[in-house]
């Protein structure tokens, strides 16, 4: 046997016994193997010696990391390249090593455990057979559009060869996630073995191999017939690509360019060879990667990555959080179900009080409905599916309170209601933290009844819980650490990516919303068209207009909201006319049937509701046509503005929070980063001059923070720059 460390910084060991190396990654002191271009480079060396050796006859590729394989490329060698040559020249290196890795002389088996994205996966399409665990965490895709780029290490050529047209596009252009069993149905991976003996079978493999008894995998898809003879001629590819664009162009909207150019490089291929279409990806990547798009895509990715490691504490603030083994939830309603649905996954017991066993059933039917869908998907068995709805148990009073480690109230949205519901925690649940999900009241109000106030802190979910990303945590003057760093920690175990904010009203999603929405109003009431409004922004790159937000939140819910934004704020956050007088009508938005728009029994949204013209300021159901443009500045820039505000305030920490928390908040548009990285790219003084134009119009709404004056007198970008956001995801601060 021969052992041979390749380097310290690659992080591979290779062990040589009767023919077979057996190749090990293993990066030092991280917790995923990434590809940077300089480990690229060593495994192409590797590869290239192992190649030269007569004595070794197949190659056995590993990874020692927990349910990781490889977790894509290295994200720091594309912050650090800043030009299109630079970038593209990384992906034609990869290609390269690629390349020889696949025509080589070697039969390398790919044995794969764990994630395995991006140029990890492309590192084991170019391998001759492959082995999947069956395991939940064994996943694959192709994430690249998600960060604005295309695949650049041959993913674009490879895959669709080997899996078909049709599923490769849908992982190439939407980064589609493939499970281990659907990827040996599509022939992604070869075959399919428990965790246990994956490397037995794979080193069993490599034997085979070098012994000329197995083949190499020359998979060609193991789609249905008709997606097969459809993709293997002229005709039927161009159907393909053609309703592929078509569909890309509905999603993106034609704000993300990484999806068409992945398109692009895929359709070189089929057109003009396999060569052509690896020089369209590594000319795309580099374009896209020094595009403005896939470096505010970037930021976002490094914005997370940071927040993994945030403990929510002030610099220099040390407390260890404690552990979550038992969740107490008051009110079994939307929010209550919605975060006990998220809860019982992340394997906490669950406890549900509410009033009467109807509204309790009516909560168990929520959670079991979103633990079905995820049956349905397959992303978990029968029997977890029963498991975790064991996790979760209710009642009318408080028994099973008494051990709870965190209370999370999710009751009506009354100031004395929870006052009082915190004055009975403290009594039932005596060791727990008491946490309040309320979207706008002052979590110092409600404290102010608890006998232990520093337990008491604030855990603002988004609705619906199980699918939006964003937790605040929201703390005020007497928060212990020890509370902070638990509601932290917890809100990480529920798969959430959390900001800490201080307390005040509306706390910062809801406050930077709600001039968004006044604004909606306030060009009602002008005469503008309820759908030209949602139209402008959805075109700006919100999921959903404004006024269409207001009913899917729930004109009900909306309407408490105003008033108390106006009585902390001022005629600035002011609601419009017609947004009270809506409210006063009775109407509640979708779930009532009846709001802004019209909707039919089964909640269907349709045309826009005429009668409420006769609510506006205008009076009358003629209106007036504006501009997009004008449509968007009225609405963005206040939010704008009031973002620089919560930072000027306190309220956020850094412009880093406030980007991620308008991003996956309230569905800011990720490809401008945020608020921050907006007003950045358009320039502060820009935005001043706008805000004074309108402030001009509208005295009062407009009115520049005194913060954003300085950085645009001072021309001090908010943001410092993409490459220190690297440096400083890596240290966690």
């Amino acid at each position: 046997m021969m052992t041979t460390p390749l380097s310290t910084d690659a992080g591979v060991t290779v062990t040589v016994h009767d023919g077979v190396a057996r190749v090990v990654f293993d990066l030092p002191g991280a917790s995923v193997n990434t590809l940077s271009v300089a480990r690229v480079r060593a495994l192409d060396a590797l590869f290239a010696e192992l190649q030269r050796d007569v004595s070794v006859r197949a190659v056995v590729l590993l990874s020692a990391k927990k349910d990781s394989f490889i977790a894509g490329a290295d994200i720091d060698d594309f912050v650090q390249a800043t030009s299109i040559a630079e970038l593209s020249a990384i992906s034609r290196d990869g290609q390269g090593a690629l390349d020889r890795l696949a025509d080589g002389r070697l039969p390398v088996i790919a044995a794969i455990h764990g994630v395995c994205l991006g140029g990890g996966l492309e590192a084991v399409l170019a391998c001759h057979w492959r082995i999947g665990t069956d395991h939940p965490k064994t996943t694959f895709a192709l994430p690249e559009v998600q960060l604005g780029i295309v695949p650049g290490g041959g993913g674009t050529q490879r895959l669709p060869r080997l899996i078909g047209l049709t599923p490769a596009l849908d992982m190439i252009l939407i980064g589609k996630t493939v499970r281990a069993k659907k990827a040996l149905q599509l022939g992604l991976i070869d075959e399919l073995v428990h965790p246990a003996i994956l490397e037995r079978v794979a080193m069993g493999r490599a034997r085979e191999f070098a012994a000329g008894t197995r083949t190499r995998s020359r998979s060609t898809g193991h789609g249905d017939a008709k997606s097969f003879l459809l993709e293997e001629n002229p005709i039927g590819r161009a159907l393909v690509f053609r309703q592929a664009r078509e569909k890309t162009l509905e999603k993106t909207k034609g704000h993300y360019p990484a999806p068409l150019a992945a398109l692009e490089c895929v359709q070189a291929g089929y057109a003009d060879g396999v060569a052509a279409g690896l020089a369209a990806e590594s000319r795309q990547f580099g374009i896209l990667g020094a595009g403005d798009v896939s470096q505010q895509l970037v930021s976002i990715f490094f914005a997370q990555t940071a927040l993994k490691k945030d403990t929510g504490l002030p610099d220099g603030e040390r407390a260890a959080p404690l552990p979550v083994r038992k969740l107490g939830i008051l009110g079994a309603g939307f929010m209550g179900a919605g975060i006990a649905s998220v809860a019982a996954p992340a394997g906490t017991l669950v406890r549900v009080k509410d009033t009467d066993w109807t509204r309790l059933a009516r909560g168990f039917g929520a959670v079991r409905g979103v633990l079905r869908e995820r049956l349905k998907r397959k992303q978990v068995t029968r029997q977890q599916f029963d498991d975790l709805m064991s996790r979760v148990s209710g009642s009318t009073d408080y028994a099973g309170f008494a051990d709870c480690d965190l209370v999370i109230e999710a009751v009506f949205e009354d100031l004395a209601v929870k006052q009082q519901v915190v004055r009975e925690l403290e009594a039932a649940a005596p060791r727990a933290i008491i946490a309040s999900n309320t979207s706008t009241i002052p979590i110092t109000h409600i404290a102010q009844a608890a006998a232990h106030p520093e337990r008491v802190i604030g855990m603002h979910f988004f609705s619906p819980v199980h699918k939006l990303p964003l937790l605040e945590v929201i703390v005020h003057e007497g928060t212990s650490a020890e509370t902070i760093a638990t509601a932290v920690a917890y809100g990480r175990e529920l798969g959430k990516t959390v900001i800490v904010v201080r307390d005040g009203a509306g706390f910062y999603v809801n406050r930077i919303l709600s001039p968004y929405i006044n604004e909606a109003g306030h060009l009602l009431d002008a005469g503008a068209r309820i759908e030209e409004i949602d139209r402008a922004l959805v075109d700006f790159g919100f999921p959903v207009g404004p006024i269409t937000l207001i009913d899917e939140v729930g004109i009900d819910i909306a309407g408490k909201s105003g008033p108390i934004m106006a009585e902390a704020f001022g005629a600035r956050l002011q609601p419009s006319p017609v947004l009270s007088r809506v409210v006063q009508s009775g109407r509640t938005g979708r779930k009532g049937q009846r709001g802004f728009y019209r909707y039919d029994s089964a909640g269907k949204k349709g045309a826009a509701d005429d009668t409420i013209y006769g609510m506006t300021a205008h009076g009358t159901s003629a209106r007036v046509s504006l501009p997009a443009e004008q449509i968007v500045d009225r609405t963005v820039l206040p939010m704008l503005n009031e973002a620089v505000r919560c930072l000027e305030d306190g309220i956020i920490r850094s412009p880093r929070d406030g980007d991620i928390g308008a991003v996956f908040g309230i569905g800011f548009p990720p490809f401008r980063g945020g608020p921050f990285r907006m007003i950045d790219a358009l320039g502060a003084t820009t935005v001043v001059e706008r805000l004074r134009a309108l402030d001009a119009q509208f005295p009062g709404r407009y009115t520049p923070a005194p913060l954003l004056v300085a950085h645009a007198t001072e021309r001090v970008p908010f943001h410092a720059s993409h490459t220190a956001d690297a440096g400083r995801a890596r240290q966690g601060s």
